[in-house]
């Protein structure tokens, strides 16, 4: 028996697991909700970018990039004449076109006279509260009414 209890005892070993990586979908989920988050933003924008917006030429028949340099021309561009260029100035519920202050239910009605008066331009100022809405709708009237050449304004640069 004192062999036996000399003889090393042996242990049984468990089999070693291999360390295996897992793949965690954590960052995979917050990619895709940024990008959804991109994707919905993006969709809001994009009745705004159907509208047409342009610089407008000079009377000359040129951009101020063109008239610079092609050398020909004066460096101050010539102004349209200023009767037929409609001032509005758009607040925060209503416009006051000729000093005399409009709701925006009649601006329909107010664009339909300046086509019939043979207006071809409309100088937009914003004022404050003047929201992007109000301006994108007041463009949509006037192009409606055949009234394209529109300028924006910052009423606070003025």
């Amino acid at each position: 028996m004192a062999g036996a209890e000399t003889q090393a005892v042996r242990k049984i070993e468990l089999p070693r697991s291999t360390r295996r990586y897992r793949f965690s979908l954590t960052p995979l989920a917050d990619t895709m909700f940024q990008l959804l988050v991109f994707f919905m933003l993006s969709a809001n924008m994009v009745p705004y970018s159907l509208l047409t917006i342009r610089t407008g030429a000079l009377a000359g028949g040129g951009t101020g990039a063109q008239t610079a340099a092609s050398g020909t021309g004066s460096a101050t561009p010539e102004l349209a004449d200023p009767s037929a260029t409609a001032v509005w100035s758009v607040n925060a519920d209503s416009i006051v076109a000729n000093g005399q202050r409009f709701g925006l239910d009649r601006i329909p009605t107010l664009a339909e006279a300046l086509r019939q008066q043979g207006t071809g331009e409309v100088l937009l100022v914003s004022q404050k509260g003047a929201t992007v809405q109000m301006l994108v709708s007041i463009l949509e009237i006037l192009a409606e009414n055949q009234i394209t050449a529109v300028r924006v304004a910052d009423g606070a640069a003025l």
